[in-house]
């Protein structure tokens, strides 16, 4: 009663998902999951170092103006 999720419950409920969504779109549906939290983690790790990274944008560009 201690584990809240145990190895069959992940059976179950890939079961599940297949019988629900059918073998042919649960692919599809991990790679969407999958690019949402690649996504998130990004965002997350960008709302932190927002004025860092405008610091670091305007140091590397070079000079394009020219004098004549």
């Amino acid at each position: 009663m201690g584990d809240l999720l145990q190895p069959w419950h992940l059976v179950v409920i890939l079961v599940v998902a297949l019988l629900i969504f059918g073998p042919s779109k649960l692919p599809g549906l991990g790679k969407g999951l999958g690019e949402g939290i690649k996504g998130f983690k990004e965002g997350i790790k960008g709302l932190g170092g927002s004025d860092d990274h405008d610091k670091t944008d305007t140091a590397t560009k070079p000079n394009t103006t020219e004098v004549k």
